[in-house]
C-alpha cells in the first residue's frame, strides 16, 4: 500500500492547493505534467520531495485571443498581443479521502462525505467487521468502508453493472496503491448474490439503491442477530416505503431516520458569517437493527384514534368532522381565542 507518510512517489495521486482556495488532484508522473489555469505544474518538481511544500508553475508566453469582428481595436493595445501565465504557486498535500472522493473519476453520482461520515457512525462500523455494501457506483461508500473495517475486516459489495463495479475497483485500487485484499467485488442483484452468501455471515450492511424495501428478507438472512442495517435514500416516497417496510416485516427495530445538511463559514477579520452557499438535502439515512430469529420487534403502541393512512379528501363531510376531532385539530377554545384578540388589539392600538 502506498505509504500516507514520506517522500512522494511516482504514481500516487497528490492535491495541489492555490491561495484561493482552487484544489487540483492529479497522479504523478515521471516527467508529466498538470494543467493549471496559470501554467503547468512539472511532476518531477514534485516526485521525491515532501508534502507541504509550495512548487511554482512554469512561466510562459501565450498569444491572447484576438477581436476577430475588430482587430484594429487591438492594434492599440500591444500587451494584448502576448499574455504572461504562470509563475503562480500551489501548496502540495496527499488528498485527505474526502477530498479524493470527489475528485475521482465517477461512473455514477457519489455519496458525500458528510454522509458518509454519519453512515460510519450510525452504523457503527469498525475495525475487524464483516460488512455487505449494495450499490457500488463509483466507490465513494466503498472507500470508507474499507478503511473502516481495515486490513482485518472484511467487505463485501454488491454491484448490478458491471461497468459501475469496474469504475469502483480501478479508484479503490488508485486510493491504496493496490487492489485491497480484505474486499470482494461480486456482480449482479442483490437477492441473487446474497442467496449464495452464508446466513448471518455480515455484522452491518449498507445498502444505496432504489428499492430496498424489496430487499429486506435476504438481507435478514445474512445479517448476524443485533446487526445494523442502514440504508441511503433520497426521495420521500422511498423513504416511506422503506420505513413501513422495515415495520411491516417485524423482525427490524423501528427505523431511525435522518438527513444532514452542511454550511461552511466566512471567517476573515470581522466578517464572520456563514457562506452564501451550502450542501443542502442531498439524501436521507434509514437506521435499523436485526432481531434474532423467532423474536419479533418491539413496536410502539398508536393511540387508536391516529388514523395517518386515510385520505380525508374521500370522506362526507361528518366523515371529516370527526376525524378532525380524532386527530386533536380541534378549534381554539374560546377563553384562549378572547386572550388573543385582547392581545392582538392591544398591540393594532399601540402602531
Amino acid at each position: 500500500m502506498t505509504s500516507r507518510r514520506g517522500p512522494l512517489n511516482a504514481g500516487e495521486k497528490v492535491q495541489f492547493t492555490d491561495r484561493k482556495g482552487k484544489r487540483i488532484t492529479d497522479q504523478l508522473v515521471v516527467g508529466g505534467t498538470t494543467q493549471t489555469e496559470h501554467g503547468l505544474i512539472l511532476h518531477d518538481d514534485v516526485i521525491g520531495g515532501t508534502e507541504g511544500v509550495v512548487v511554482t508553475t512554469v512561466t510562459a508566453k501565450r498569444e491572447a485571443q484576438v477581436n476577430a469582428d475588430h482587430p484594429e481595436r487591438d492594434r492599440t493595445k500591444p500587451w494584448k498581443a502576448t499574455r504572461a501565465i504562470g509563475g503562480w504557486q500551489y501548496a502540495v498535500m496527499r488528498p485527505r479521502l474526502a477530498d479524493y472522493v470527489l475528485s475521482m473519476p465517477r461512473g455514477a453520482q457519489i455519496m458525500y462525505p458528510k454522509d458518509i461520515a454519519q453512515v460510519i457512525q450510525l452504523g457503527d462500523i469498525r475495525s475487524g467487521m464483516s460488512v455487505l455494501e449494495s450499490g457500488a457506483g463509483s466507490g465513494a461508500m466503498s472507500l470508507n468502508l474499507l478503511d473502516a473495517v481495515g486490513e482485518s475486516g472484511h467487505l463485501t459489495t454488491i454491484e448490478m453493472r458491471p461497468d459501475f463495479a469496474r469504475v469502483a475497483e480501478a479508484n479503490g485500487t488508485l486510493y491504496y496503491g493496490e487492489r485491497p485484499v480484505w474486499w470482494d467485488i461480486k456482480v449482479g442483484d442483490f437477492d441473487s448474490v446474497a442467496a449464495t452468501l452464508d446466513e448471518h455471515a455480515f455484522d452491518r450492511i449498507m445498502l444505496d439503491m432504489l428499492d430496498p424495501w424489496n430487499r429486506l428478507e435476504q438481507a435478514h438472512r445474512v445479517i448476524a442477530p443485533g446487526g445494523v442495517l442502514i440504508a441511503y435514500v433520497t426521495t420521500t416516497t422511498q423513504l416511506s416505503r422503506l420505513a413501513e417496510a422495515l415495520r411491516a416485516a417485524g423482525c427490524w427495530t423501528e427505523p431511525e431516520i435522518q438527513e444532514t445538511l452542511e454550511r461552511s463559514w466566512k471567517v476573515q477579520g470581522l466578517a464572520v458569517r456563514p457562506d452564501h452557499q451550502m450542501i443542502g438535502h442531498t439524501g436521507f439515512l434509514v437506521v435499523s437493527r436485526a432481531m434474532a430469529d423467532g423474536f419479533a420487534a418491539l413496536k410502539k403502541r398508536d393511540r387508536v384514534t391516529k388514523d395517518t393512512t386515510t385520505d380525508i379528501d374521500r370522506m362526507s363531510d361528518e366523515e371529516r368532522a370527526a376525524q378532525l376531532e380524532d386527530l386533536e385539530l380541534r378549534d381554539i377554545s374560546d377563553r384562549k381565542l378572547r386572550k388573543v384578540l385582547r392581545d392582538l388589539d392591544a398591540q393594532v392600538a399601540a402602531l
